[in-house]
């Protein structure tokens, strides 16, 4: 079983910066693939972005190309999201999600396991 407990929600201007953290417990962090969600209020959760267990590979929604990486630090059991040129379609929870298989978070079948969530909030 994986624990996964999200941070560095919160409110920003359009145009800011946030990161946010996932920390990992009670699982071999380094042997899962771990992605990040997201769902804005009346609208369905979709996939942000997604790392390999190693870091080798990545993939980000076309709607954050350019503004998000997404990056893990295995030593420490933590996945990171940071977001740049942040907009205000960028408000929403934000979840991050761990998987054994890449194709889990990127494919649409599901992660294996979820965070709670944090929200962003982005003002105009």
């Amino acid at each position: 079983q994986v624990q996964l407990v999200e941070s560095g929600g919160g409110l920003v201007q359009a145009g800011g910066s946030l990161r946010l953290s996932c920390a990992a417990a009670g699982g071999h962090f380094s042997n899962y693939a771990m992605g990040w969600f997201r769902q804005a209020p009346g609208k369905t959760r979709e996939f942000v972005a997604a790392i390999t267990s190693g870091g080798s590979r990545m993939d980000l929604a076309e709607s954050v190309k350019g503004r998000f990486t997404v990056s893990r630090d295995n030593a420490e059991s933590t996945v990171y999201l940071q977001m740049n040129s942040l907009k205000p379609g960028d408000t929403a929870v934000y979840y991050c999600a761990a998987a054994y298989w890449y194709t889990a978070i990127v494919g649409g079948s599901g992660p294996d396991y979820w965070g709670q969530g944090t929200q962003v909030t982005v003002s105009s």
